[in-house]
């Protein structure tokens, strides 16, 4: 192999490696407007890239929505004061954060207040 085939492969593959860095994305939310949802926690996944809740949401008529509400990774969270063991599912917790632009009952998390009204937030204190 020539030394330009080498270098030519050697970059290709570092391309490649890289692109699962690239290819991370933004969540898809309304930033315009805060959503506050009420509710029971049911899981609670501390794991990155996102720590996700699932949240049991009584809603007027009566009914249960099942949302899904994420975080930022284990390490930001760690930096606001968060742990695995933070939430725990039953606990009562009211979120706020961005809906998914599409309408799916999918939420980026800003802060939660707990049952108890101790404030957690995700991305520093406002």
């Amino acid at each position: 192999m020539t030394r330009r085939r080498i270098l030519a492969l050697g970059t290709a593959a570092i391309l490649a490696t890289a692109a699962p860095v690239v290819a991370h994305h933004s969540w898809p939310v309304d930033t315009s407007k805060a959503v506050t949802v009420s509710g029971t926690v049911t899981s609670y996944e501390w794991g990155n890239p996102h720590v996700m809740m699932g949240l049991d949401v009584k809603v007027a008529n009566g009914t249960i929505e099942k949302w899904n509400v994420g975080g930022p990774s284990t390490t930001r969270m760690e930096a606001n004061g968060w742990d695995k063991s933070t939430l725990k599912p039953g606990d009562v917790i009211t979120a706020t954060g961005y809906q998914f632009t599409d309408g799916q009952k999918i939420l980026r998390l800003d802060r939660i207040v707990m049952a108890g009204g101790k404030e957690m937030f995700l991305y520093g204190r406002r």
